[in-house]
């Protein structure tokens, strides 16, 4: 085999494309979440440098080895949805402890992964109440992208206005418009601060974890739900439907162990990719189903790269306006928040259950030290309970079947 046909058979055009816009997407929407969930937490910009360092080499490291372990596109991300509670959860909370939640929320996604219990754990858990537990945590930044309207209308709605259009005519790179849009909008209104980008590699900051059982349980525990509910269930549904029965419980044992080491670094959250998974196993990636993994291979390069440049890209959304982080990360989460909205409601049995899930979580309630998030799906058990048992109590008991004798037992009849 020649050269360049050994670099056409590892890079195919259509492979290297679905992976830098698998990257891109992924970036682009949650990259203002992850920023902004670190700055809650307290961290400068070296530890949120840090942070796109630890989880562009946590990405590339478990989607490159899990892809060509598995031969099958198996794409990770770090946990959007899990960031936007970081985002709402953190504030107060030492950059110690919010590792030490990182460190035993990866040490959960281990153990579910070791013992298979992830199945069994996620079936005690109704999806409509992790669906509003979801919606709760992600409404801030859904109403955020209305709320920028009121004082920098010129910024948020070019990016609203861009990303409807764009979902009609180029529905996967509608994000991408909307920032290229928003970017153009807030340059002419002068909301830029160039002087702070600083182009330069990422260095690692490692914090000691400090383990705190309020923050272990208002963040820790909501974190790890939020994240196999939203994220890695969704993933296994991705790849299950396009036809890759991919093991689970090691994808997620080594997501965990590669979360569990770089956590100390700013790694949050690693899961399996939904949204951005389906860019790389979709006909447009390679039109051989076994060689498409090579797309969520070349993803994870270029998540590496990502990570390494982690101070560039702090520092570019460091001199982004901030009206503009926000617009970008609401019309990022407006399909989440669709989608989470639409499970929450789903079953009517479970819906009183997840309306009080989604309210609980929404209000930002903190008692005993933690956070709505936990209190919120705490409530919805608890409705889901007395619903239970209210049902019970009233449905009518069936009378006793009649014991079947000779006389009357109905004659057959004998079909022709």
């Amino acid at each position: 085999m020649s050269s360049l046909a050994r670099i056409r058979a590892l890079a195919p055009p259509s492979a290297v494309t679905a992976g830098l816009i698998a990257t891109t997407v992924g970036v682009t929407s949650a990259a203002a979440i992850v920023f902004t969930a670190a700055r809650t937490a307290g961290a400068d910009a070296r530890e949120v440098s840090s942070w796109m360092l630890a989880l562009g080499v946590g990405i590339a490291v478990t989607t490159v080895g899990l892809s060509l372990r598995n031969k099958a596109p198996v794409l990770t991300s770090w946990s959007t949805p899990g960031a936007a509670l970081l985002a709402t959860s953190l504030s107060g909370v030492s950059m110690e402890k919010a590792v030490g939640a990182f460190v035993f929320s990866a040490v959960l996604t281990v153990v579910s992964g070791l013992t298979g219990w992830f199945a069994r754990l996620m079936d005690r858990i109704p999806v409509p109440l992790a669906s509003a537990l979801l919606a709760g945590v992600l409404l801030d930044f859904g109403t955020g992208l209305f709320a920028q309207m009121g004082g920098h209308f010129g910024i948020a709605f070019p990016v609203f206005a861009l990303y409807l259009l764009a979902r009609r005519l180029l529905p996967r790179y509608a994000v991408v418009v909307a920032l290229a849009g928003g970017v153009v909008a807030s340059v002419l209104t002068g909301g830029w601060h160039l002087e702070r980008v600083q182009l330069s590699l990422a260095q690692p900051v490692f914090t000691t974890p400090e383990l705190d059982w309020k923050v272990l349980i208002s963040v820790g525990v909501p974190l790890f739900v939020v994240t196999m509910a939203s994220q890695n269930l969704p993933g296994v549904a991705v790849l299950r439907t396009s036809g890759y029965e991919v093991p689970i419980s090691p994808v997620l044992t080594w997501t965990g162990v590669a979360q569990a080491v770089l956590a100390p670094f700013g790694a949050f959250g690693l899961n399996l990719a939904a949204l951005t998974a389906a860019i790389c196993t979709g006909e447009e990636a390679h039109p051989d189903r076994k060689r498409r993994y090579l797309a969520a291979v070349w993803a994870g390069i270029f998540y590496l790269c990502v990570g390494l440049l982690g101070a560039t890209v702090a520092s570019l959304l460091g001199a982004m306006p901030h009206a503009l982080v926000l617009a970008v990360a609401g019309v990022g989460m407006l399909a989440t928040i669709e989608s989470a909205l639409t499970g929450a409601l789903s079953d009517p049995k479970s819906r009183e259950a997840a309306v009080v899930t989604f309210l609980a979580t929404a209000s930002g309630v903190t008692l005993l030290g933690i956070g709505s998030a936990f209190w919120g799906l705490l409530a919805g058990v608890l409705t889901t309970v007395v619903a239970s048992m209210a049902r019970r109590r009233t449905t009518p008991s069936m009378p006793a079947a009649r014991p079947v004798t000779a006389s009357s037992r109905t004659p057959e009849r004998t079909s022709v």
